[in-house]
């Protein structure tokens, strides 16, 4: 089968220079390489293609017997089809598989996993702010080994199949990698005769109490950060951070919007009717509203400044009463009475008493005029 074009391979024009080579091959090992596809015989067909491709055209002596004869020059030339010869593809293995690999060098001890911690808060703790104790599991280093996870609490000695390095070379293709070495986790050390009491680790398990202090204004989603608190690191590299999850509780009494507080407040139908004063709670306190005469159910009352000042705003929000008129139950026999002889009075004609009552009616009779025409 006859081979495809290398600039075509690559997907660059004939006149491109090695930096767009670079790049150009960069992309393609990237998405191609063996590891990267396990399995996948296309992909690392692709991958060798890309990689003689770039072998080649980043040699000027055979770019040039490529561009005038082609795949036959190079091969009567006795220049093309192999991986020992440029310089520039020695160059480029360092930066591209340093993408792919992390470089082939050790990274470094990995630092501790961060950890999290759902608190649970009344809206008033949410709201003026507290502090918490809670209690983590936490990792010490073992007070038998000091740490070394060895029994004799001597540092452990050095790996022998990387010599203490954390890494090994191995063999992949035409490529030479580096990667942390399997016997001892990339740690550069060997624990032949482990410590009893943490097993080797070098760490026991306990449990420490820490004080959060919660700024006032949080709410259901935040994160507080306590940074080193999470999980430790290995070979003393820094630990991770613990992330406090807040969550509020639902109230009793209030509703919570961002800033806004909301309360239902039942009234009777005589301060509905009549008007009055009406005393209603807030978070720092009772307040009292006029409620004017006439007042329906679902009217809306806002005490600006009565909400919550959240944590990243200089404002609080408001409080917003709803009423809901409240219908009597249970009525004695006089009450009743009393309720029909009202309501007579109510219904008399040319009252305007129901306001509510007469505009739904008209629409209603429109609706059903509409039915009985159309």
């Amino acid at each position: 089968m006859s081979k495809r074009d290398y600039y075509e391979v690559l997907g660059v024009a004939k006149s491109a220079s090695e930096d767009e080579l670079k790049k150009a091959y960069r992309r393609l090992a990237m998405k191609y390489h063996p590891d990267r596809n396990p399995g996948n015989q296309d992909a690392e067909d692709k991958f060798k293609q890309a990689s003689e491709a770039y072998e080649v055209l980043t040699d000027s002596q055979k770019r040039a017997i490529y561009d005038q004869y082609g795949h036959e020059g190079l091969q009567r030339g006795g220049g093309g089809g192999g991986f020992g010869g440029a310089g520039g593809f020695s160059d480029i293995f360092g930066d591209v598989f340093s993408d792919i690999f992390g470089g082939g060098r050790s990274s470094g001890p990995r630092r501790g996993a961060d950890l999290r911690y759902m608190m649970d808060l009344t809206l008033e703790q949410a709201v003026f702010g507290s502090t918490e104790s809670i209690r983590i599991p936490s990792w010490e280093d073992c007070a038998d080994c000091h740490g070394h996870g060895t029994a004799d609490g001597k540092k452990p000695g050095a790996c022998p199949s990387c010599h203490g390095s954390g890494q090994i070379r191995v063999q992949q293709g035409f490529f030479v990698l580096q990667q942390a070495c399997p016997q001892c986790r990339g740690r550069g050390t060997v624990v032949t005769d482990p410590c009893r009491s943490c097993r080797g680790a070098g760490k026991t398990r306990r449990e420490k109490t820490l004080e959060v202090k919660i700024p006032p204004g949080v709410d259901t989603g935040d994160r507080i950060r306590l940074s080193g608190e999470g999980e430790p690191g290995e070979r003393n590299a820094p630990a991770g951070d613990l992330y406090v999850q807040i969550n509020v509780k639902p109230h009793e009494v209030f509703d919570r919007n961002g800033g806004d507080l909301h309360c239902t407040v039942p009234i009777s139908i005589v301060t509905a009717a009549l008007g009055g004063t009406l005393e209603v709670p807030t978070l720092e306190g009772k307040v009292q509203i006029d409620i004017p005469e006439g007042t329906q159910s679902g009217r809306q009352f806002r005490l600006r400044g009565r909400g919550v000042r959240q944590v990243r705003s200089p404002q609080s929000g408001d409080l917003y009463c709803n009423v809901i008129v409240e219908t009597p139950i249970r009525l004695s026999k006089a009450q009743k009475e009393l309720l029909r002889q009202l309501g007579e009075t109510l219904d008399q004609p040319g009252a305007q008493h129901h306001p509510e009552s007469s505009s739904w009616l008209g629409k209603a009779k429109r609706f059903f005029d509409d039915l009985t025409n159309g």
